[in-house]
């Protein structure tokens, strides 16, 4: 029998349990009915909102309008925020650090880089037909707007869409000036979304004359020219507040698009834009047409710039750098004079040899481009060619280029081999096949010569004796040795380095074969002897006696000139040779006939010519000792007319000088050596040859007097 007290104490916990399960069931009852008021107490709320109808349309218009441009101001608001960085700084940008003059090695202006920029000029000594042509072409309501032209903007948009295609800008004067300040010239949105905000903010924080003078002061005006005053100096060579109304129209006009409409570019096109300025005046309101038909008739005249239209432009874009690098951290002047090396005629005859090779022969021969440098035996650079077109491709293939310079490394495997083995150019080794790992390189004409000296098997460019010689030494030795003698690109030392598997820059391979025509020193290409200020202050001279290392024994200088000049008398070379000239260098080609090179030295030279093209597609079957010689030799030829031929120490070659001696009929010639004129061009070189000629065959021809001068010209004869 159970205890009673046992019962008792049972019921109230069940009890409990059923409490706790009605509570929470009407709490549950109680919730969604509280839910299900409140949603109807809503529905009342928001139907006093309810719209229909007509009505209706225009409350959905304004609510999509609100909620897009909500998000477009966000999105403005995050594209602008380097617009507000811009401002932050504080600052302007600079288009460019330095302003440079350079000369050649005669003292002769030959070009210019960087920005000529003058803000010297007040806004009130600026002519007034300037101001007004440039507010009646650029931005007529420059004095109404907030900084955006609304108006002029929409204009522009309708006016573009039905010539479909781009006739009018939208941009007002101070979005332009905006951009010259702040931004990069590329078109996208953000940057225009850029521009209307730094435009906005320059209204805010400048007066209107403020902009105008900031924006004569920054914009560029073409020529390397940075505001109006630099320009007029450039293109009429007078101060800006001294020129005309005319001068005037072809500045304002200037403004849209310098490259085109820059009158030492095309003039036409400058006079043509500087009369739909004085139209723009006319229109305006600025002037009347009485006014502005004087400077209709007698439009202006640029003073002449055709000194510097034949630039080396190839070598002052090269030279611009190295200046910046001279005097970086040296001076606060930024407008320098350099001092250079280059010789114009040099020049002019590179260019000629390089383009007209090309030129006659590239579509046959499946060649685009070309590059040349030509330096002294000291490093002292003469000319430097890095295209066959500046104007269509700025790309400097004598200096960024870096192409594999095939059997033309060779110089560098057969100095080492000189240097370590003990070899002489009459040593003989073994042309046979040879194997490294699964790689067995061929000779160019498939076949093995047997046993023969290095001077033979560099002189036929043999491929194997190549090899063989790296084998022997090491790779890793050449490589070394070809970075002591000049080449400064990092490149694999792979097991087909022998045979010129490496990147190499043209220059650098200039400045490794001056190593063997300076006796054996480190002989780096340099173009610049001297930088000063406009105040003559010098900041950098070139240390032209200062020693140098010597990379090469003279034993091995010696072996390498009798291989070399091999190539050019009985080797792969033998169309860069010049009669009377003593020649030396070495072909190279590359695999597939992408490349070609021909490498070598004069006395007086040393010069490096590559020639392939910029997509790295093959030639048809151009070597080494083809084009490349031609122009190599075509070079020479013209470099060493009329001057003293120096020789090269064991080489056996006996001058033919350009001799001129003017004496009695019956008395001895005397010969007299002459420099080269230093603005003698081929043409006229050629010309005054001719000229002797027939002038030497009509004294030879006639009686011969006491009192008969006569004149004696001697030219070795050269091959093209």
């Amino acid at each position: 029998m159970q205890d009673p007290f046992y019962h008792k104490q049972k019921r109230p916990k069940k009890s409990r349990m059923l409490d706790a399960d009605a509570w929470l069931d009407t709490a549950i009852y109680e919730f969604w009915h509280s839910l299900g008021r409140g949603y109807t107490r809503f529905q009342d709320f928001m139907s006093i909102f309810h719209v229909s109808g007509l009505k209706r349309l225009f409350v959905e218009l304004a609510s999509d309008a609100f909620t897009f441009g909500s998000i477009g101001a966000v999105l403005m608001t995050v594209l602008a925020l380097p617009a507000f960085d811009a401002t932050a700084s504080g600052t302007f940008s600079k288009p460019e650090d330095y302003s440079v003059v350079f000369l050649d090695r005669y003292g002769d202006e030959i070009g210019r880089r960087g920005i000529r920029a003058d803000d010297s000029y007040p806004l009130s000594k600026l002519p007034d037909y300037l101001i007004k042509a440039t507010i009646a072409t650029e931005d007529r309501r420059f004095f109404e707007h907030f900084g955006i032209d609304v108006w002029g903007t929409a204009r522009a948009l309708v006016t573009n869409a039905q010539a479909d295609g781009v006739r009018q800008g939208g941009s007002s004067l101070t979005q332009q000036l905006a951009k010259n300040l702040f931004l990069s010239p590329e078109r996208t949105v953000q940057r225009k979304i850029e521009e209307a905000f730094l435009a906005m903010w320059l209204e805010g924080h400048y007066s209107k004359d403020e902009i105008l003078k900031l924006y004569f002061d920054h914009a560029y005006m073409g020529g390397g020219n940075v505001g109006v005053a630099a320009a007029a100096e450039f293109y009429f060579g007078k101060k800006v507040t001294d020129i005309n109304l005319a001068e005037a129209a072809m500045l304002a006009g200037l403004f849209k698009a310098p490259q085109k409409y820059a009158p030492h570019v095309d003039l036409a096109a400058a006079r043509g834009r500087a009369n739909q300025v004085l139209s723009n005046m006319v229109d305006a309101g600025f002037l009347t047409e009485g006014q502005v038909t004087a400077a209709r008739r007698n439009p202006a005249t640029p003073v002449d710039r055709s000194a510097t239209v034949n630039s080396p432009n190839y070598f002052l874009d090269w030279a611009f750098d190295q200046t910046k690098q001279l005097v970086a951290g040296k001076t606060d002047s930024a407008n320098l004079v350099v001092r250079t090396t280059i010789d114009p005629v040099l020049q002019s005859y590179a260019e000629d040899a390089v383009t007209s090779v090309i030129r006659d022969n590239g579509e046959q021969a499946k060649i685009s481009e070309g590059a040349m440098v030509v330096t002294e035996p000291n490093g002292a650079m003469r000319a430097m060619v890095g295209g066959v077109d500046y104007g269509k491709s700025q790309f400097n293939r004598a200096i960024i280029a870096n192409r594999q310079p095939g059997s033309s490394f060779k110089l560098f495997v057969y100095s080492t081999a000189f240097e370590q083995l003990g070899l002489k150019p009459t040593s003989t080794i073994s042309d046979r096949p040879i194997c490294i790992g699964d790689w067995c390189p061929q000779n160019f004409e498939r076949a093995f010569a047997g046993q023969v000296n290095l001077q033979h098997a560099f002189a036929e460019s043999l491929n194997t004796v190549a090899v063989n010689l790296s084998i022997k030494t090491g790779r890793q030795p050449i490589a070394d040795m070809a970075h002591r003698m000049g080449i400064t690109n990092d490149f694999p030392v792979t097991r087909s380095l022998a045979l010129g598997v490496a990147s190499v820059s043209v220059i650098d391979m200039a400045s490794s074969y001056s190593v063997i025509a300076s006796g054996g020193y480190k002989t780096p290409a340099y173009g610049i002897t001297k930088i000063s200020t406009l105040r003559g202050e010098t900041i950098y001279e070139a240390d032209v006696n200062a020693p140098r290392t010597k990379v090469l024994s003279d034993q091995t200088v010696d072996y390498m000139r009798q291989l070399m000049r091999a190539v050019v008398t009985s080797g792969t070379g033998r169309r860069a040779d010049v009669p009377g000239v003593p020649v030396l260098g070495k072909t190279g080609t590359t695999s597939s006939f992408r490349d070609a090179w021909f490498c070598g030295f004069t006395g007086n030279y040393v010069a490096t010519v590559w020639m392939g093209n910029d997509d790295y597609s093959a030639t048809n079957n151009i070597t080494g000792g083809t084009w490349p010689a031609t122009a190599w030799q075509k070079f020479m030829a013209y470099a060493h007319t009329n001057i003293e031929i120096k020789p090269v120490p064991g080489v056996d070659v006996k001058p033919v000088p350009f001799v001129v001696t003017t004496a009695a009929a019956d008395a001895p010639a005397t010969p007299v050596q002459a420099e080269r004129p230093p603005t003698l061009s081929p043409e006229a070189a050629l010309k005054l040859l001719d000229l002797a000629d027939m002038l030497d065959a009509s004294i030879k021809t006639a009686k011969p007097t006491a009192d008969q001068a006569s004149l004696t010209v001697t030219q070795p004869v050269t091959s093209n």
